[in-house]
């Protein structure tokens, strides 16, 4: 446990960094099933499909900035899209999901495709 003059100079600490990197891994990984759900329900077929599931990321991802992450950091006098704050960097933060959550997504995704369509 770091001692209280380690954490004055540099207040960042990292069990915290860990938890947040991992409650957003959670975030991503429930819904990019969830969006393959959606896909296949839909019917959707090749580079809709993927294009389906990049857009809902990058959506998931921008409102997850918006509704838990810019209120306290802009208040803290950090940049408009810093994320330093409370992950290890910003492509962890914006792109991270991007590809962690990709296999979930097509396991779902052609799962319900094929219980739709069967």
């Amino acid at each position: 446990m770091p001692t209280e003059r380690e954490l004055q100079i540099a207040p960042i600490v990292p069990e915290s960094v860990m938890h947040n990197t991992k409650a957003l891994s959670n975030l991503q990984t429930l819904t990019a099933s969830i969006f393959g759900a959606a896909a296949g329900i839909l019917g959707l077929e090749s580079y809709s499909g993927f294009l389906f599931y990049f857009i809902f990321t990058i959506l998931t991802t921008v409102l997850f900035y918006t509704i838990r992450v810019a209120p306290t950091s802009l208040k803290a006098g950090h940049g408009t899209f810093d994320t330093s704050r409370y992950f290890r960097s910003q492509y962890e933060f914006w792109a991270g999901g991007l590809f962690n959550g990709l296999a979930g997504y097509i396991l779902t995704w052609t799962l319900f495709y094929g219980l739709v369509r069967a």
